[in-house]
């Protein structure tokens, strides 16, 4: 093979300089519209967020953790906050950066997601990531409300990464730190739990996911906190709110009780929603196993990485839309991973994040535009969220139903024939008769690269043939 060869660049692969002047384009463009925002002031940061800086500020920064009873916030969080309290920014700008900042590392794990399933279009990374940085419930979620949903979540969409590169240790870890930071990082929890059903998640691995919650309360118990306070300041959270929706858009807005049985039926549906969680769960581990096996490395190759993105979106609009007393805002998770389906299967759920994110910034809009409320109908939203449900779930069942096998679907997606990676140039013994040549070594797909390779077992398939 000459030099020249050799040295031709990868298919697909953008010009260096044309990528980074477009990743600089796409983050001040992100930026610049966010900064629009940073004067805006909330009632949760008028209420919350205002008065927990300044009781810090008050205290001696991180010397306030001593006690934590100022905040039902973890204390993760409360780290970052304090560390403001030093630095010569105004508590609402530095609160509202913090989420910024994270903003940027979601979209480059959206990058890194959309990339495993197309290693020869980076762009179609790239332009996944610049829809999740743009997205208007990311963009109001941090510039204008500055809450922290960007934060669990970041390490929620890290934790399915690393998920997909087989580091079942990083990724439990990294949902510890997203329960850390937020309680609803159980919203993903039902997709942890099939990983770990179906084997493609050690369970020794979950040990990383405690360790990980507990680590980062170390500090705080460093500077005297009770420890069990810290431990159970999630139990604390769920009584805060009566309501049965917080303008979510839930299945609760399509009930209407009496305010003297509210409770009751919040507590029936709680233990609904559970049920119906676990049966879809249990759905999910019997059709993987029946594809292949019991569990093992058959388990582990019957969820493919499409698979696992589809049950982590249902999870993440399943949960909040059945639990009652949910917020808003709590479809977060749902705005994001909606879009990296999208990107992994856009034939089939292009138009998910479009359900997801009408029905998401509807509902914002209720909170944030009070001049509008009079003109937004929730259960119009709670429709919409409920058509993407049935949408995911659909597309989910009809993968979990085909048999994983050769990328051969990805070449389909891209209308030519797959590349032989890695392939001998021809030889002299490719002149022989059929019969005096030895047989072929079987065409497999290397998975943690995402193209053909010669020989060798098929590792376990990350793509099914029907994600075309």
């Amino acid at each position: 093979m000459s030099d020249t060869t050799a040295a031709e660049p990868r298919r697909g692969a953008p010009d260096p300089t044309v990528l980074a002047l477009a990743v600089m384009s796409a983050v001040t463009a992100a930026l610049s519209v966010r900064m629009l925002l940073l004067d805006s002031e909330s009632s949760d940061y008028y209420y919350f967020l205002g008065p927990w800086y300044r009781y810090m500020a008050d205290h001696g920064g991180f010397s306030a953790l001593s006690n934590a009873d100022f905040s039902d916030y973890n204390v993760p969080y409360l780290y970052l906050m304090a560390a403001l309290t030093y630095l010569p920014v105004s508590a609402l700008a530095g609160i509202k950066w913090i989420s910024i900042l994270f903003d940027l590392a979601l979209a480059s794990y959206t990058f890194r997601i959309v990339s495993l399933r197309w290693p020869d279009r980076t762009w179609h990374a790239f332009n996944a990531a610049l829809v999740v940085l743009l997205l208007p419930t990311v963009v109001t979620n941090s510039g204008w409300w500055g809450q922290a949903d960007a934060i669990f979540t970041t390490f929620l969409v890290g934790g399915v990464y690393h998920v997909l590169r087989e580091r079942p240790w990083w990724a439990c870890a990294f949902f510890g730190i997203a329960l850390a930071f937020k309680l609803q990082a159980v919203f993903l929890f039902p997709l942890l739990l099939v990983l770990v059903l179906v084997k493609r998640v050690p369970w020794r691995s979950l040990l990383a996911l405690p360790a990980a919650y507990v680590a980062l309360d170390i500090p705080a118990f460093l500077l005297g906190a009770d420890p069990w306070q810290l431990l159970t300041v999630y139990t604390r959270q769920p009584d805060t709110y009566k309501q049965l929706t917080l303008n979510a858009p839930s299945v609760y807005q399509f009930v209407s009780v009496p305010q003297a049985d509210e409770d009751a039926v919040r507590s029936a549906g709680v233990l609904v929603a559970g049920v119906v969680v676990l049966a879809l769960v249990g759905l999910a581990v019997w059709a993987v196993r029946r594809g292949r096996g019991t569990g093992g490395a058959a388990g582990r190759a019957a969820l493919t990485d499409t698979r696992v993105l589809l049950l982590a979106t249902a999870s993440a609009i399943a949960v909040p839309f059945l639990l009652p007393s949910m917020h808003e805002r709590y479809f977060y998770v749902a705005d994001v991973l909606s879009v990296i389906v999208a990107f992994q299967l856009p034939r089939k759920l292009w138009y998910l994040p479009v359900l997801v994110q009408l029905s998401s910034l509807g509902s914002y809009l209720k909170f944030i535009a009070p001049d509008l409320a009079p003109y937004l109908s929730m259960p119009a939203h709670g429709m919409l969220m409920l058509l993407a449900l049935i949408a995911v779930l659909r597309a989910t069942a009809g993968e979990l139903r085909a048999q994983p096998g050769p990328r051969a679907d990805i070449a389909r997606e891209r209308g030519r024939r797959p590349v032989l990676a890695d392939a001998p140039e021809p030889s002299t013994s490719s002149l022989l008769p059929a019969q005096a040549q030895a047989p072929a070594p079987p065409v497999t797909w290397a998975a943690s690269r995402g193209r053909a390779r010669v020989g060798g077992p098929p590792e376990h398939g990350r793509q099914t043939a029907a994600e075309e």
